[in-house]
């Protein structure tokens, strides 16, 4: 089982690499749900499953997140200024996240983001076609955003991108300019978000062997490697494809992932 396991993983770093690179994701939103679904072939204690598939997860994403962010910035898709902003408070909320994940319930937590996600999915759909957006808030309301973005990613298993980027929109950042930010911001919350795994996962009962916290490792290490070598590819594609459809690509799959939270 475990080779199968290893398998899946791999084809799973493919398709996450992919869309980390088209996107700006991190990929957890396809990560954490499948590896919900395979980690229990491992006989896998259920309790442990989904702190395990978040942090794995988030570890994951630090390594994707980061390939993608040196191709967006050679490609001039981040705002370096404007980025800066957001690196502290989203690292702070990535960590506080991580350490109170256990005193949530994560059945509420599904039900409340996939609520948000599809509010968010049906704004990017309908704001392609809006060209009124609002400025900029100030450094204090944009260190809210960031912080409580931070700590919904690292509960969530993912990168924050989902919430960001239509945020980024709103305020009128150009699309490819919010993936580029986006994907930065994203490798931030994934290494905080990890770390404060890590630390809750240790000294814990009847983790699988190879664990790290709550990082499984085989699955880290399959999904890394073939995520890796794809999220430049998809950073190619989003470079050249045309802003609408790129808008419409991504509310596409916002409501996917809320279908997904909803009916699972």
């Amino acid at each position: 089982m475990l080779s199968i396991f290893i398998v899946s993983c791999v084809f799973l770093g493919i398709f996450v690499g992919f869309l980390s690179g088209l996107l700006g994701i991190g990929g957890g939103l396809v990560i954490v749900p499948v590896l919900i679904y395979l980690l229990p072939s491992l006989n896998i204690p259920i309790e442990l499953v989904v702190p395990i598939a978040l942090g794995t997860s988030l570890c994951s994403i630090v390594i994707t997140s980061f390939t993608s962010t040196i191709s967006h910035y050679r490609n001039n898709n981040i705002p370096v200024s404007l980025t800066k902003k957001f690196i502290l408070p989203i690292a702070l909320g990535a960590l506080g996240g991580s350490l109170i994940a256990d005193l949530l319930s994560v059945d509420l937590l599904k039900n409340i983001f996939a609520i948000a996600v599809s509010i968010l999915a049906f704004y990017m759909l309908f704001s392609v076609r809006i060209t009124k957006k609002f400025p900029l808030p100030n450094n204090v309301f944009i260190f809210i955003i960031a912080y409580a973005c931070g700590v919904i990613a690292s509960l969530m298993g993912i990168s924050g991108a989902v919430i960001l980027i239509p945020i980024l929109s709103f305020f009128g950042v150009p699309l490819r300019h919010a993936i580029g930010l986006a994907t930065t911001c994203g490798t931030v919350v994934a290494a905080f978000g990890s770390l404060g795994y890590i630390i809750s996962g240790f000294g814990v009962a009847a983790l699988p062997e190879w664990s790290m916290g709550y990082v499984y490792l085989p699955a880290l290490i399959s999904v890394a490697i073939t995520s890796t070598i794809f999220a430049p590819i998809g950073v190619r594609y989003a470079s050249k494809l045309p802003v609408k459809t790129l808008g419409y690509f991504f509310a596409f799959f916002l409501l996917v992932v809320a279908l997904k939270m909803i009916f699972a």
